[in-house]
């Protein structure tokens, strides 16, 4: 197994210091002889956005690779899910010892989410050096 995570795509556009790169997400199943008829298999159009010093040396349409470590990936997965749960079920449970009222336990879980996401909102400049793609 790999240490990068690459998808091949299309240059969309390019703004100053950044990339927008057209990548087709597919599902494993997707390259099967008969996808066209089997409805698991599905494919996703999605941007993203690259940010290098050299965006000018890239063309609009032009064929591309993009990457990023498996690192970067198991840290956006953790940041994005893993985080939000433990503090989910964390907050469930004090709450709940603590009032013994499931309904305002639940809602007490549910609204800790909102805290968690705003921080990482506000510190997305940090976050999204620490969760770059690279062109190749």
């Amino acid at each position: 197994m790999g240490t990068k995570i690459s998808h091949s795509g299309i240059i969309d556009s390019i703004a100053e210091g950044c990339v927008k790169v057209r990548i087709l997400q597919t599902s494993a199943c997707a390259a099967c002889k008969v996808a066209s008829h089997c409805n698991a298999s599905e494919a996703k159009e999605k941007i993203v956005e690259v940010f290098c010093n050299n965006a000018h040396a890239y063309k609009i349409g032009q064929e591309v690779m993009v990457s990023a470590s498996k690192q970067v990936a198991n840290k956006a997965l953790l940041l994005g899910f893993g985080v939000p749960f433990l503090l989910l079920i964390l907050v469930l449970i004090v709450t709940l010892k603590l009032s013994g009222n499931e309904g305002v336990a639940a809602l007490s879980a549910l609204a800790s989410l909102v805290p968690y996401y705003l921080l990482l909102w506000c510190f997305r400049g940090s976050v999204r050096q620490q969760l770059a793609f690279t062109l190749e």
